[in-house]
């Protein structure tokens, strides 16, 4: 789960960084449309999400 968790908050990052580069990883890459109440945070929700489920395995230890 750590790893899961950890390449999740990987994403998110590089779902950041390719915004600021006006690349959607989202729909360039995969062909998948975010809403517009999600795209402008979408990147925080993996990074979030990544970060519950790496604390979350974390402490199953």
């Amino acid at each position: 789960m750590q790893i899961f968790g950890a390449l999740l908050f990987m994403w998110g990052g590089l779902d950041w960084f390719m915004g600021t580069e006006e690349v959607d990883v989202y729909y360039d890459w995969f062909g998948i449309y975010l809403p517009d109440s999600i795209y402008g945070i979408s990147h925080w929700i993996a990074m979030g999400m990544g970060s519950i489920l790496f604390t979350a395995g974390s402490q199953n230890k």
